[in-house]
């Protein structure tokens, strides 16, 4: 992807972001009942307001330039969430951090992997399975999730693993192992190990979905990293077919500067 696709996109994104954001708004005025499915179980089932990639890969400083490492805090933002590892792992997260236009799976059209892939964009739901799809950056991309009891299965490690999920009184938890290790938690070098396990839980009130994750790696994180829990609502924006993702051309990219160029 070029720089003027990176700054289309961004601009895409970010339309949508603030489509999300109004209906959030709407949302909160009126809820709405929260619906079940014949067997009683909350149903998850929905397009769900809050579009992925906006904020992690680029940002819009508004003069035309798009910061995509190293990025200042924006004062209505909060801190960023990153796992806290052992001090014998620290140099080499550092080290990734610091060779991030090099090492970060995510600028090669791999799948972020979880929890870095954040909340479904979309749900669908039965009595026997949950599937979450997602219109990611690098590409669409779904989970196929069984809640009825099966057990993991015993296939090849993957970027997004293999999960299983249960209920919780009102609440769907969904557990997933078994990944590869060419994914990471989240930027600046959180990697992880092929123990990763991670918890996600959600829940449904009207017309709001509560996301909230875990990832526990105790082979080198200091503890369990516990995800800023996100909040999204219902949508009318349906998924279309993304574009395909193209590797991002790494050399015209500049570490820790802005990019510019002329929107067209």
């Amino acid at each position: 992807m070029n720089r003027s696709s990176n700054i289309r996109h961004l601009i895409t994104t970010t339309a949508l972001c603030a489509f999300a954001l109004f209906s959030r708004a709407d949302a909160a005025e009126d809820n709405g009942a929260t619906p079940r499915l014949p067997n009683g179980h909350i149903d998850l089932s929905g397009t769900w307001g809050e579009v992925p990639g906006a904020d992690s890969v680029a940002q819009d400083l508004g003069d035309g330039g798009v910061c995509i490492f190293g990025c200042a805090p924006r004062s209505d933002r909060p801190p960023p969430d990153r796992p806290r590892y052992k001090p014998e792992y620290q140099a080499t997260v550092d080290d990734l951090h610091a060779r991030q236009v090099d090492e970060d799976p995510s600028l090669t059209c791999q799948p972020p992997g979880v929890p870095r892939i954040g909340p479904p964009d979309k749900i669908l739901q039965n009595d026997t399975e949950v599937v979450f799809l997602y219109d990611d950056l690098n590409g669409a991309l779904w989970r196929i999730i069984p809640t009825d009891g099966t057990p993991h299965r015993d296939v090849q490690r993957s970027y997004l693993g293999d999960s299983v999920g249960w209920w919780e009184d009102e609440t769907l938890v969904v557990e997933t192992v078994n990944f590869n290790t060419l994914t990471w938690l989240t930027d600046d070098g959180s990697f992880h190990t092929e123990d990763l396990r991670v918890i996600e839980r959600l829940s449904r009130e009207g017309d709001a979905l509560h996301f909230q994750a875990i990832a526990y790696d105790p082979k080198v994180l200091a503890e369990p990293w516990e995800l800023r829990p996100r909040e999204l609502s219902l949508s009318d924006w349906e998924l279309e077919e993304p574009a395909p993702c193209i590797e991002r051309s790494l050399d015209d990219m500049v570490d820790r500067t802005l990019h510019h160029d002329n929107v067209r």
